[in-house]
């Protein structure tokens, strides 16, 4: 099937080139770096792992990820050249072609082209943003400004450390598959988690998954039928994945305040639509950190009943908050089990152990959880064994009492220089929880344009359009990952790279 955003995934697009920080050229070497480059690539392009027809980055992508200026990599380029492993085509970069070196095909019916068959995936690519981000990300160096994920000083690696430490002093149970619905230990354990927040679901109506996406993409593949539509909050993170848009399912987005969600829009839009369900993220909205007000949730909860509308609750950061808990989740209201309640720990505790959940009614969740054991036949058991302990042993309150007053530090840390370097460039909300502030630009801003830019000055940004597509002036800078000391350098260089790139 072919892509339905061709904006988003041009017809030529595919994987390029990615050293991903495993290799660059050794300039202390007597061997000249133009020779190691070019040994490097007819080594990746004869391995096959980069098969014919696979486009290499842009010359200044490769550049940079090299280490070396333009010359010497044009030089090495040409040696792949001349011996008939890559060639240039008009607007369509170069490509590893489909001879070997000696320029005869390889075999009685050559093979066409990898490309092929990756148009042709039911499942949609990453926006290219997204897949920059995520293969930067793990590049050394680079000041991560947008991340959505605890740094990992935050992380609790000694009481994680003890966590497996008494696991190891007793005897392990099989580490066989375990149950559809997850380890019934577990389950139970965070029964009792939700409780505390005010939902009642009994371990039968939960369904551990490989963390809160995979949640998502089930819920995606197994409820939504083709076509249909959904409603949420304009920005969101839904829109920075594609998991539903590759169900064949579109979005209609609604606007927000800093209540949260406007609901006199919901019916409407609703009908206008023939919406499946709406999504939404109360507590700590991602991206803008907002926090849907107790009277707006009620109404959300009293609209959505009247249409006999379905609620699909990410409550990923409600754990999280900095100043005072949040209102009572969506679930917490539910009287007609129409919530489905989306938890991890991964923003909180460990983003490795891979543990999410859905809360929801016994059929819907058995319905779920009979996809997931079509895709992956169950979470890791051994990180729900973990998990189980981490939340019984009383180590998950411990760690959120002191990752809370690390996270109000940070906050405060970005908001002094916001203060100091953002107060003629934008404005901003200090958010009660979560991780993140929506920084709104005064004047509109290539995004893109600016993404490179700071890329180029070693910065890594999460940048608006990404949670709407239309956004020419917004940004997610997150508190939890970078360092005090390098927000410290990154945001003034920020402040002064938008400068430069204002309209």
């Amino acid at each position: 099937m072919k892509s339905e955003h061709p904006s988003d995934y041009p017809a030529s697009y595919s994987p390029f080139a990615d050293t991903g920080g495993e290799w660059a050229p050794d300039p202390a070497s007597p061997l000249p770096l133009h020779r190691q480059i070019s040994a490097f690539l007819m080594a990746k392009i004869s391995s096959r792992a980069w098969p014919p027809g696979m486009r290499l980055a842009p010359q200044r992508e490769l550049c940079r990820q090299l280490g070396v200026n333009r010359s010497t990599l044009v030089t090495a380029l040409g040696v792949l050249a001349e011996r008939g492993l890559i060639e240039g085509r008009r607007g369509g970069g170069t490509r590893v072609t489909a001879v070997q070196a000696d320029g005869k095909a390889e075999g009685a019916k050559p093979f066409g082209n990898w490309n092929d068959y990756l148009e042709e995936g039911t499942h949609y690519p990453n926006l290219p943003a997204v897949q920059a981000i995520n293969r930067l990300e793990y590049e050394p160096g680079l000041i991560r400004l947008g991340t959505g994920e605890p740094a990992p000083g935050l992380l609790p690696g000694a009481a994680m450390t003890r966590v497996l430490a008494e696991l190891a002093a007793r005897p392990l149970p099989p580490l066989s598959y375990e149950e559809p619905l997850g380890s019934p230990s577990l389950r139970r354990a965070v029964s009792r988690q939700l409780l505390k927040s005010g939902i009642a679901a009994d371990p039968a109506s939960i369904l551990i998954t490989s963390g809160a996406l995979q949640g998502l993409q089930l819920i995606a593949l197994g409820l939504l039928p083709r076509g249909s539509t959904i409603l949420l909050e304009k920005p969101s993170y839904l829109y920075s994945i594609h998991a539903f848009q590759s169900a064949g399912v579109k979005f209609s987005g609604l606007p927000m305040d800093q209540g949260g969600l406007l609901t006199g829009r919901i019916a409407a839009e609703a009908l206008r639509t023939k919406a499946a369900m709406l999504y939404t993220i109360p507590s700590f909205h991602n991206p803008t950190g907002i926090v849907m007000d107790r009277e707006r949730r009620q109404a959300v909860m009293e609209i959505t009943g009247e249409l006999g509308l379905p609620i699909l609750e990410d409550g990923a950061y409600q754990e999280l908050w900095l100043d005072s808990p949040p209102p009572p989740p969506l679930k917490a209201l539910d009287r007609a089990g129409r919530v489905l309640h989306l938890g991890t720990l991964s923003k909180a505790a460990s983003p490795g152990l891979r543990i999410g959940w859905i809360v929801g009614p016994e059929p819907v969740i058995r319905r779920l959880a009979d996809i997931k054991m079509q895709t992956d036949y169950g979470a890791s058991s051994l990180s729900q064994l973990a998990a189980a302990r981490w939340l019984d042993g009383g180590y998950h309150e411990e760690h959120l009492t002191v990752l809370r007053g690390k996270l109000r530090e940070r906050r405060e840390f970005m908001r002094q220089l916001l203060q100091a370097h953002f107060t003629e460039l934008a404005t901003w909300s200090i958010p009660a929880g979560g991780f993140y502030i929506w920084l709104s630009l005064h004047k509109p801003v290539p995004l893109r344009r600016l993404f490179t830019a700071a890329l180029q000055a070693g910065l890594l940004l999460n940048t608006g359009d990404l949670y709407d597509r239309g956004d020419s002036r917004h940004l997610r800078l997150s508190y939890a990952y970078a360092s005090p000391e390098e927000l410290s350098r990154g945001l003034p260089a920020l402040a002064g790279i938008i400068k430069q790139n204002i309209n």
